[in-house]
């Protein structure tokens, strides 16, 4: 594992998940005035364990967090861990490997609903680029809502390249798609798979889509040609979820 820079969490949920994951807690910062009971009892738990309280402007505290959506509370943990494939493939159990791979996904709220949806879905990792892909930030830490505590993170340098060792390894990858593709609900989804999803604006790119076993898409009978790239592939995640319970619930 590698350490990546130094972590800030902010929002309520999230600050306490973090502290009942057992993450050490360096400082806590909260905004001047606070009323709200859950933020209080937040900072009487910490300062009781000895961790340090600044209290700060709330505009301070937003340009600390990148983000007014902080509930006036935010704190310094140690580094998020993250995760190389190679060891990521060789702890991970076969048979039971499911992971999410994002290509190029830029929107720090679509990338840390993602996280909390894979987390959700029990996902053992998420897999993103090192280059342009949002990084984990506050505002990533928030709309994840503190399940980055419970799920690996895998940076990669080539996610092509990516997909053609979990392929190796006896994974199926499927890219998330709208043209070309096989209806998600009639394919074959368990044992070990892994999910492709693209960017906001453009989908999976090319090369990418066509390093996977295949494609499939969503159906949607309404008038909507396409969903929010963190609503489809929630959707997609818990199909994956659908057909592991029933397999598992008729005895296979």
């Amino acid at each position: 594992m590698v350490l990546a820079e130094q972590r800030i969490i902010c929002g309520i949920n999230a600050v306490a998940s973090a502290m009942d994951s057992g993450l050490r807690i360096h400082a806590l910062m909260c905004a001047g005035g606070r009323k709200n009971a859950r933020v209080q009892k937040l900072v009487d738990t910490l300062q009781q364990q000895g961790v340090s309280v600044d209290e700060m402007e709330r505009s301070a505290l937003t340009q600390v967090c990148g983000t007014d959506k902080h509930q006036g509370v935010a704190v310094y943990t140690d580094p998020l861990m993250r995760k190389d494939m190679t060891l990521l493939l060789r702890e991970s159990v076969p048979g039971e490997r499911f992971f999410l791979l994002l290509d190029e996904v830029t929107d720090p709220h679509n990338f840390g609903a993602l996280i909390r949806s894979a987390a959700a879905a029990g996902c053992q990792a998420v897999v993103y680029t090192k280059d342009r892909s949002c990084q984990v930030t506050p505002v990533v830490e928030k709309a994840a809502a503190g399940t980055l505590n419970c799920i690996a993170l895998c940076q990669v340098t080539n996610l092509s390249r990516a997909i053609d060792e979990l392929k190796r390894e006896g994974v199926w990858v499927y890219g998330l798609a709208l043209e070309g593709a096989a209806s998600i609900h009639a394919t074959d989804l368990r044992g070990d798979v892994a999910l492709v999803a693209g960017s906001e604006g453009r989908g999976i790119r090319p090369g990418v889509l066509k390093a996977c076993d295949g494609a499939v898409k969503i159906s949607m009978p309404g008038r909507v040609e396409s969903l929010n790239v963190s609503v489809a592939t929630g959707i997609a995640l818990f199909e994956v979820v659908r057909q592991r319970t029933v397999d598992v619930q008729n005895g296979q």
